[in-house]
């Protein structure tokens, strides 16, 4: 039958027994750990004013390991009278570090999951001065 449909629409079946087999397969590259999917989750980033405060900043963003450090911007939410952003894509099983920049300049984010010292000049160029020393935040992406 197949030869039959393969004339009327100029294909030809391949020979029976020898199927193509991509070069990848064989020499083992396709079964490789890099070429499998990464697994990600999503993170909501906020930021509220803090207390005793009502000048509302013209810009908050975010910036991580995650965004390699580029800034992203995050939107104003009347309702909880917050700033916030969904990012996704947020590699697992490690330990992110972030910022937070109001206006430019770091803040700090309440909704951190710990601090650590910053580590290259990104981190350095986005540390917040704490009793301690420069810090930045802490993001534990981890499986649950």
């Amino acid at each position: 039958m197949f030869e039959v449909l393969g004339d009327f629409l100029g294909l030809t079946a391949p020979p029976k027994g020898d199927f193509p087999v991509p070069e990848s397969f064989l020499n083992g590259s396709a079964l490789r750990k890099d070429s499998v999917r990464e697994q990600v989750f999503s993170k909501v980033f906020r930021w509220r004013l803090p207390d005793g405060h009502t000048r509302e900043p013209v810009s908050v963003e975010v910036a991580g390991s995650f965004t390699n450090w580029q800034k992203v911007p995050l939107t104003r939410n009347g309702a909880p009278d917050a700033w916030q952003v969904m990012l996704h894509d947020i590699p697992i099983n490690r330990t992110h570090h972030y910022m937070i920049l109001v206006d430019g300049k770091p803040a700090y984010d309440r909704y951190n999951d710990g601090l650590a010292i910053p580590r290259g000049p990104e981190e350095e160029r986005h540390q917040i001065m704490t009793d301690k020393g420069p810090r930045v935040f802490m993001l534990f992406a981890q499986t649950k």
